[in-house]
């Protein structure tokens, strides 16, 4: 499955393009651009997986990391400062990564 079977290949390059600059990555306003914020909860999960490319149950820091080349491989590498806010931003249970009902949380509240 590819980011595309879930959110429409152009939010996904506009989502990505807004966050071009270094230190300029939002999660709300990029899960709102790139459409994740409408969908089910079940499609939500589906990014989740997506994203989760070690296939651990979460996303760990390294993955937050790479999190804009998991919806395109354009996308560009999150600064450490960008990668801990998102992982403070997500991470409920402060377990130092992302699990899934983290996720779907860290999206609805987008």
């Amino acid at each position: 499955m590819s980011m595309t079977d879930v959110l429409a290949a152009a939010d996904i390059k506009n989502a990505v393009g807004a966050f071009a600059a270094a230190d300029s990555f939002n999660h709300k306003k990029f899960f709102e651009l790139v459409g994740l914020k409408k969908k089910s909860v079940d499609d939500v999960k589906k990014v989740f997986h997506i994203l989760d490319q070690d296939r651990s149950g979460f996303i760990e820091e390294d993955e937050l990391k790479l999190v804009l080349k998991g919806f395109t491989p354009d996308g560009r590498a999150l600064s450490d400062k960008e990668t801990k806010t998102l992982l403070a931003a997500g991470d409920k249970d402060g377990d130092g990564k992302i699990g899934v009902d983290e996720f779907t949380t860290l999206v609805a509240e987008s």
